[in-house]
């Protein structure tokens, strides 16, 4: 968290360097767009205990009056990443949304309430039907279902032999959610059943577009991560010049195709929690 400004990293594109250079010769009209968890949280084995890293908070509250808005863009319901990164009530903090759901549901600083849509219908179904698509396939044991209200989220990571119960639950899991009209998303030892149409790229594409911002910076960590990166790049090339963009990577082991697509990687929240110290301290 001590970084000297003059340390900020460079990244390791021309794209990726022409994004940082709008953002600090106009940040008044830039986006800085986060994902939550591997983001600005640590990746723990139960997702109730996950926290925003200590640093987080203080970070965004010195850049968010500084740039058009700090997004924070999860899976997660926004009121729960509200909550777990610790961002209500904090001064300095009037520039940030968080976009949870995948941007389905809203939450604004200023106002502090939460605006959602009612829930697909197919996401009570597929609550009703989880538990024994579970023990039909003799997954039950070391799973974890994560209730998120307008989704479901089966966890591996606690089960024996965490990657081939993630690999045998993909198809059944796919199966389940098809027959109710829902997609599955595929994450780190995650697979979530939510309903289509809504993804971080639609939801960055379009908080962009709202504020009709003039460059942007996205940081995720995680295959939902890609539909972002995608936006971004997409965004780099439309029209006469593009908004410019700069993709950041928060760890690489365990997801390298997000790597491979980043301008700048790094080791994980704590890093990114100090680059963005350091954005605002430049800024």
């Amino acid at each position: 968290m001590g970084r000297h400004p003059d340390l900020l990293p460079a990244p390791s594109t021309p794209a990726g360097r022409e994004g940082l250079a709008a953002i600090l010769a106009r940040p008044d009209r830039a986006v800085v767009a986060l994902d939550f968890d591997g983001t600005l949280a640590d990746i723990v084995p139960d997702p109730e205990q996950a926290r925003a890293h200590p640093g987080a908070v203080p970070a965004l509250a010195a850049l968010a009056p500084k740039v058009a808005s700090v997004a924070v863009i999860t899976g997660r319901p926004a009121g729960v990443a509200v909550r777990h990164g610790g961002f209500a009530g904090v001064p300095g903090l009037d520039h940030l949304v968080v976009l949870g759901h995948y941007g389905a549901e809203r939450w604004d600083a200023v106002t502090g309430t939460v605006h959602a849509p009612a829930p697909h219908p197919g996401v009570a179904a597929v609550r009703a039907e989880l538990p024994g698509v579970l023990q039909e396939f003799n997954s039950l044991h070391g799973t974890w279902v994560e209730e998120k209200g307008q989704a479901l989220a089966v966890h591996t990571r606690r089960a024996a032999d965490p990657q081939a119960a993630f690999e045998s639950l993909r198809g059944p899991l796919g199966q389940l959610a098809d027959r109710h009209g829902l997609i599955v998303e595929p994450g780190r030892l995650v697979l979530e059943l939510r309903p289509p149409g809504m993804d971080k790229g639609v939801a960055l594409a379009e908080y962009v577009r709202e504020l009709d911002a003039e460059s942007v910076l996205y940081a995720g960590d995680d295959l939902g991560d890609l539909a972002a990166y995608a936006t971004v790049e997409r965004l780099r090339t439309e029209g006469a010049d593009g908004i410019p963009g700069l993709l950041v990577c928060s760890g690489s082991a365990e997801v390298p195709e997000l790597a491979e697509r980043a301008d700048l990687s790094l080791p994980g929240p704590e890093a990114v929690v100090g680059y963005l110290a350091a954005l605002a301290q430049r800024l």
